[in-house]
């Protein structure tokens, strides 16, 4: 009996009958890797839009000029919360590569596209999508064309206001050189009479009198 109860916690405990779950190795973490926030560049600036779509742009390539497919993602119209600038960025689905970046600019102009309802075409000339500023003609195209009517509403609207901020600026810039064109206006006609007051009493001038 003894032996036979010795056998059967032998099989029982073998390794072909030890439980998988047992039997995989267990792998701890050593060293647990803090969470780190990742800046966009955007915390500072308020969503004025955003819409899917997807954007192109118009490229020449081996001598050939046609229109390049940049991306599919959401396209945002961004103000900074301080300075008051508007621009327009876009980024990749996924890998949230930039594809559009570029400021809203009072000569900006949306133009349909041929043949389509739903597309606009403009230009920049300053798009910083690849690091380094460059002109680009650029296309967007949305799922239709209320979308699209709605971005350009939005669009002219930022125009607009980047246009009137512009205009108060300038201005400002005249009033503030119209200021100082009336200081020193002010200090010449003070310096002439005061140099008119100092001639009158020297002695050279009283003596002319006798």
């Amino acid at each position: 009996m003894a032996a036979a109860k010795e056998t059967q916690e032998e099989h029982d405990t073998s390794p072909e009958n030890v439980d998988d779950a047992n039997s995989k190795p267990r792998f701890e973490s050593i060293n647990c890797l803090p969470e780190q926030s990742i800046k966009t560049l955007e915390e500072d600036e308020e969503e004025l839009f955003k819409m899917r779509a997807k954007l192109f742009r118009f490229a020449c390539e081996n001598g050939l000029r046609e229109w390049k497919e940049r991306g599919t993602g959401d396209v945002k119209l961004l103000k900074h919360k301080e300075k008051g600038t508007i621009r327009l960025l876009m980024r990749r689905d996924k890998t949230l590569k930039i594809c559009a970046n570029h400021y809203i600019t009072p000569f900006m102009e949306l133009k349909p596209s041929a043949g389509s309802d739903r597309a606009w075409v403009w230009n920049t000339l300053g798009d910083f999508a690849d690091e380094s500023l460059k002109p680009e003609v650029l296309a967007i195209r949305f799922l239709n064309a209320e979308n699209a009517q709605k971005f350009k509403a939005a669009f002219e609207d930022c125009r607009k206001e980047v246009e009137e901020r512009g205009k108060k600026a300038g201005e400002g810039k005249e009033s503030s050189a119209e200021k100082v064109v009336e200081k020193f206006s002010e200090m010449s006609v003070k310096e002439k009479k005061e140099g008119r007051r100092q001639e009158l009493e020297s002695p050279k001038a009283s003596k002319k009198k006798t």
